[in-house]
Order: C-alpha cells, then sequence, then structure tokens
C-alpha cells in the first residue's frame, strides 16, 4: 500500500483491532464446529480459538489483534478471513487495515441488472445513456443511446462496434483520433484482471477482422477512462455534440456506466428532439 504517517499508521492498527475483536465477538464455538468449553466470560470465540481455526500462532494472532506492528502475508489473512466467516466486503476491509492491498476481482459474476439501475438509464433519456461490462459488453442502452450513437441489434461490444460497424464509425466525427485513446483504456482495463482469459479471446478475435484495432493494440498505449466530449453526425438530426460522464457502480465495480449531456451551445439538446421516436430502452 502507499506510504502512510505514523498517526495514520497507529489508528488503522487500532480500527484493526476494534474490528477483529467485533468480528470475534459475534461468534460463538457452535457457529464454527468446536464445543463450547464451560461457561465464558465475555461472548464469542477466544483468541486461540481464533488462532486454531485458521492455523496460525496464538501469540502472532494475539498481537495482530493487539494492533501491533507486524508482518502479516496474504495467506494468513485469508485464513483468518475464514475463520471469522467474514463476507466480501469485511474480507477487503480486513486487507486494507492489515496494509495489505485488497484482492482483486476473483472474476465475473452474473449479469443480473438491477430494476433500479435500468430505470436510472431509462430516465436519462432523451439523453443517451448505456450500461457496459468489463469486458465492454453492452448491458444496457437507453433507446436515445441505439438511436444516436448507430447500434444496431447484433451490436453487443463498444470495442467490437467501435471497429467493425460502419455506420458507428461513419457517424462518429472524430472516430481516427480518439480511436487510439479507446483501445489504450481497454488495455488499461484488461490489465486489472490478468488471470481473465475472456480479454484475449477477445482481442485476438478483433485483431483478426480489424486491422486498425491490430496495429493500435500492437502499440502497447495505456490510458484512462476521462471525461470527453463526442461528436456525432446522425443522418437525420444533423451535429450531435455530448459531454461524457463515465462512472463507476458501487457494488459491481467492473461494470461502467456512461451517461452523455448535450454539449451548451451547440443546438444539441433542440436536435434530439427530432429523434423523440426513438425505441424504448432494452438490454443489448
Amino acid at each position: 500500500m502507499a506510504s502512510e504517517t505514523p498517526a495514520a499508521a497507529r489508528t488503522r492498527r487500532d480500527q484493526l483491532r476494534d474490528f477483529l475483536r467485533t468480528r470475534r465477538a459475534r461468534l460463538t464455538p457452535e457457529d464454527v464446529g468446536m464445543a463450547a468449553g464451560g461457561r465464558r466470560r465475555t461472548p464469542g470465540l477466544r483468541r486461540e480459538e481464533v488462532a486454531v481455526l485458521a492455523g496460525v500462532g496464538v501469540s502472532w494472532y494475539t498481537w495482530l489483534e493487539q494492533g501491533r506492528d507486524i508482518n502479516v502475508s496474504v495467506e494468513v489473512l485469508d485464513a483468518i478471513s475464514g475463520a471469522l466467516r467474514l463476507n466480501g466486503p469485511e474480507r477487503i476491509h480486513l486487507y486494507t487495515l492489515a496494509g495489505v492491498n485488497p484482492p482483486r476481482d476473483g472474476g465475473p459474476r452474473a449479469t443480473s441488472v438491477t430494476p433500479e439501475l435500468r430505470n436510472l438509464i431509462e430516465a436519462w433519456m432523451p439523453r443517451p445513456a448505456m450500461l457496459r461490462d468489463r469486458y465492454w459488453n453492452l448491458l444496457v442502452l437507453n433507446g436515445t443511446a441505439r438511436t444516436v450513437f448507430g447500434y444496431g441489434d447484433t451490436d453487443h461490444n463498444c470495442l467490437v462496434t467501435f471497429f467493425t460497424n460502419a455506420r458507428y464509425r461513419a457517424m462518429h466525427v472524430h472516430w481516427a483520433s480518439v480511436a487510439p485513446d479507446v483501445v489504450a483504456a481497454f488495455r488499461a482495463d484488461a490489465a486489472r484482471f490478468p488471470d481473465d482469459t475472456e480479454f484475449g479471446r477477445l482481442v485476438d478475435d478483433l485483431s483478426t477482422v480489424s486491422p486498425d484495432f491490430a496495429e493500435l493494440w500492437a502499440r502497447h498505449d495505456v490510458g484512462d477512462h476521462v471525461q470527453t466530449v463526442k461528436a456525432v453526425l446522425h443522418p437525420e438530426a444533423g451535429d450531435l455534440v455530448f459531454d461524457k460522464t463515465t462512472l463507476t457502480v458501487a457494488d459491481r465495480p467492473d461494470w461502467t456506466l456512461e451517461l452523455y449531456n448535450p454539449r451548451p451551445g451547440t443546438g444539441t439538446e433542440d436536435r434530439l428532439a427530432l429523434l423523440a421516436h426513438a425505441p424504448a430502452a432494452t438490454s443489448a
């Protein structure tokens, strides 16, 4: 983790002490398959019981719970997480308080989009909005995003559409200038999940059908997602210019919400009225 001041380190270890004590106190020996062993002065598991369950030394666990400045490994933290029956957020919190980088997301989860998130995307109309996953697969598009940006029924991935959909490419005024940034941002996203082979499959497949993508991917450029301006020449509405804001979904950090606002002074908001007949929001 990043360097911290002595005062910040003390505060972190104090919080670690309290966190471990409260997690231990909420469990009973019966919860973890151990004999109660008589009356207890305080509720919950004893320190030595947690140590046994985690397979670590009693003294070492005691030092950890006391907030002493000791080194701790990922394997030991995982063992303690299991012994204390920590859930996902609690496990990450334990890593953070122990001064260790939290583990990466183990893999993609179910792609069920909540009704609340779908409602937000639909309510953003008549402005465009979309939701995509870690691979840039389109999970939800509202009707305006589909109509304004040229997505068809066969478009299921932002990156693939960007490089293979001729209508999409023709409508995007600055396609050539933004293409390197698009690929650089995708490379940065892929690097967050080094064990996920789906990224490699997607890159290989797209490189086969798009020489432009293959050439840009070979540069190994890396970039961030930033707020940008997106300009579109729509065949019916004319010039449309949007401020694009990219947001991470809090409980699904591998999902990205993209919201588009008409850029002031460009007449985009008025031109969007011409597209009021856009189809309703649907899943990609």
